[in-house]
């Protein structure tokens, strides 16, 4: 193999071992936040283990109007039940890390190629997998790696990387006169792999737009045009024009009409309650974190705040915090400058305006919450590109250059140096007579110069993998992670009450009571905060009066608690029988239910007031009263018609020995108005339709029904 290639190609698989060494002691680690929100469904019809299972499996995401399946689908590489060993998601999303790490190499290659119309120089292909390997190596890229749920932001970018590297080789395959199969890779690229990244997350979307800054950023650019355009030409830049306004400038429009309604209706109509700013809060607020994770980029660290950044303060005007407006303009700065300099400094102009069209989707109008570390999983790609560029001594031809660059016409009279070797003596005396030559003394220098980069780029990637490994040896141990999250997030509750919950998992209630008690008086209406002080001082024996009133307070004014509600509750429930304090009773657990129901932000909510009322369903039935639990459980079904929730609801009712209960309940499901569980646009849909076409409700359904009759038959005997 020859030199150019040889090199490059060992440099990146040491890079892809690097980065399996440096991630190697995260794999040990646990599920994380959001990955007990969305990975249960593996199990949650039973295993995914046939061919019904697995179409139930398949479409039942909620995230986007897609669901997101082929993330889904992906998942099942792993595990098919659930609980599930969190290892093999981590081995895959890190395999997953180094395909797309082996991808950028080659994008960054094909770009160089194609920006300086040069023959596949050495120095081209080691730019391109130092530029990869700073990004595979990047500390920050850990919090998307390790955290399985994640796989949703990688796998775009694999079809991002993947399509653009298919429109790259459909345009040059079009500028050779291959029109039909240029056009064909152009569709397949900007067209097949955007459905495949939109089926992974919302964000491959995005692939048609990126396209559009290295098209017009880039490469023409970097682009001479020394002759005049025969028909030919023409004709193939016609071809190549229309085929952009279909896959390319078509859906960026859609992607940008989609940003200004969110705009439009989060001004008008405002957004949900559960978020704590506005929309125009959101838009002054989003520059500061965009340059905070520029900041993360370019001085990278090995620790950082993390998942939890619940705390990040929203700008309410622009000099509120002080930073607003200065982020505000050194963003827009930023973008212009970059546009304007796009001739003078084309990869780094590309860079930059790569990177905030990345962060358009999840940056911008849509109400999302307002940072996450993993949203520079893509956008960030080609961040690193200039500096290895630089490193490797390639520059990017000015348009007014000749169309031929090659990474060895830049040294100083090459013809010379080449000459000299084929034509002088082989001697000593002849060598020192060319080092001395000022020809001989520039090549000596630039060699120099040459060695010192590529050392310095070895420095780099080695700093890069430390900080990764030691990062990853922290996400490898959740309990130390939990409790470097509490201390580098002093203002986050989600990081106060996931530190406390892992003290008292470790038998340290005391420690976790100590945590959340100042935390609680900064935000009084954390639920979260609240209930894991009244866990942590009821493990001490006993819940003081005034952590109870906190509960009732937090109960009564949080925006919304999620998930949290239900399942503290059913585990308090749990433990009431046999309680361990005085305070964890069926009549302190109804007065902090009471204060949930009174809470004005939950009752425009009806998942949440669905969640209330089943509670209070489960309290009665564990005192005994059937009737009042049933009313309870059809007020729930009233409030959100889910026939999972209603046949739960009715098992429970049949399993404590009220199945005539329980068939009320059902009775009460059959006379819900059949569109008032109909799902909404999308994935849902196709869900509903799956489930109906193997009957799996009415099965279900049917199944409870009758098991519920023989229990009520039986006891009928029994008492008779």
């Amino acid at each position: 193999m020859h030199c150019r290639f040889f090199f490059p190609s060992m440099f990146l698989l040491l890079g892809l071992g690097l980065t399996w060494a440096a991630y190697s002691p995260g794999l040990g680690g646990g599920f994380q936040f959001d990955d007990f929100a969305n990975l249960p469904v593996l199990g949650v019809t039973g295993p995914t283990d046939n061919w019904p299972a697995f179409w139930r499996f398949i479409t039942s995401g909620t995230a986007d109007p897609t669901g997101r399946p082929l993330t889904l689908l992906t998942f099942l590489l792993d595990a098919q039940n659930w609980p599930a060993n969190p290892f093999p998601f981590k081995r895959t999303n890190l395999a997953l890390h180094l395909l797309n790490g082996a991808l950028l190499a080659l994008l960054l290659r094909q770009l160089s190629r194609s920006a300086i119309n040069a023959s596949d120089g050495y120095h081209i292909n080691l730019a391109a997998v130092i530029g990869a390997g700073m990004w595979l190596l990047h500390p920050l890229l850990v919090s998307t790696t390790l955290y399985i749920v994640q796989r949703e932001a990688m796998l775009p970018a694999t079809f991002t990387l993947l399509g653009l590297m298919a429109w790259l080789h459909g345009r040059d395959a079009i500028t050779q006169g291959d029109g039909w199969r240029g056009l064909a890779w152009i569709a397949v690229g900007l067209g097949g792999c955007t459905v495949l990244g939109v089926l992974s997350k919302a964000n491959g979307i995005l692939l048609p737009a990126l396209a559009l800054v290295v098209e017009y950023v880039l490469l023409r650019s970097t682009s001479s045009q020394e002759h005049s355009i025969t028909p030919v030409e023409l004709y193939r830049q016609r071809i190549y024009r229309r085929s952009m306004w279909l896959f390319g400038w078509l859906p960026t429009a859609i992607v940008g009409g989609y940003l200004l309604e969110q705009g439009w209706s989060g001004f008008t109509r405002g957004i949900s309650s559960v978020r704590p700013w506005t929309l125009g809060q959101r838009l002054l607020t989003e520059p500061r974190v965009l340059l905070d994770y520029l900041d993360l980029l370019w001085l990278p660290r090995p620790f950082t705040p993390g998942l939890f950044n619940d705390h990040i303060q929203a700008s309410t005007l622009w000099w509120s915090p002080a930073t607003t407006l200065p982020a505000m303009l050194t963003v827009l700065g930023l973008i212009v400058g970059a546009w304007l300099l796009r001739q003078r400094w084309p990869a780094a102009a590309t860079a930059v305006l790569f990177y905030f069209v990345g962060q358009s989707l999840e940056s911008s109008t849509v109400a999302l919450e307002l940072y996450f570390e993993h949203r520079n999983y893509l956008p960030a790609m080609l961040m690193f590109w200039p500096l290895a560029l630089w490193l490797c001594d390639v520059r990017m031809p000015k348009p007014t250059n000749s169309s031929r660059h090659s990474c060895a016409s830049r040294s100083p009279a090459p013809w010379l140096e080449r000459a000299w070797r084929r034509w002088a003596p082989a001697s000593a005396g002849a060598t020192a007579i060319f080092r001395d030559s000022p020809q001989g003394k520039t090549q000596l220098a630039s060699g120099r110069t040459s060695k010192a980069k590529l050392a310095l780029a070895v420095l780099i990637l080695l700093g890069l993998a430390l900080m990764t490994y030691a990062r990853a040896s922290l996400w490898g141990n959740s309990h130390d992670q939990a409790l470097l999250w509490a201390r580098l997030n002093p203002e986050s509750p989600r990081a106060q009450a996931n530190a406390a919950q892992v003290e008292m998992t470790a038998g340290q209630p005391e420690r976790a009571a100590q945590r959340l008690l100042p935390a609680l008086a900064k935000a009084p209406d954390q639920v979260q905060l609240a209930i894991n002080l009244f866990s942590a001082q009821c493990m001490l024996g006993d819940v003081d009066e005034t952590t109870l009133a906190a509960s009732r307070h937090a109960l009564r004014t949080t925006r919304d608690p999620g998930a949290l509600l239900v399942s503290w509750f059913d585990q308090a429930m749990g433990q009431v029988a046999q309680p361990p304090c005085p305070q964890l009773s069926y009549a302190t657990l109804d007065g902090l239910l009471q204060a949930a129901l009174a809470n004005p932000h939950l009752a425009s909510n009806p998942g949440r007031q669905q969640d209330i009322h089943y509670l209070l369903g489960h309290l009665a039935l564990l005192q005994g009263d059937a009737d009042t639990a049933l009313a309870e459980f059809n007020q729930a079904l009233d409030n959100q018609v889910r026939i999972a929730a209603a046949l739960k609801q009715a098992a429970m009712l049949g399993a404590s020995g009220y199945p005539q209960q329980g068939l009320a309940h059902l009775d009460h499901l059959a006379a819900e108005p059949a569109q008032s569980y109909q799902p909404g646009f999308g994935m849902p849909r196709i869900h509903a339709w799956v489930l109906e076409r193997q009957q799996y409700w009415p099965k279900e359904l049917a199944h409870l029904r009758a098991t519920l009759r023989d229990d009520a038959t039986q006891q009928a005997r029994t008492t008779e």
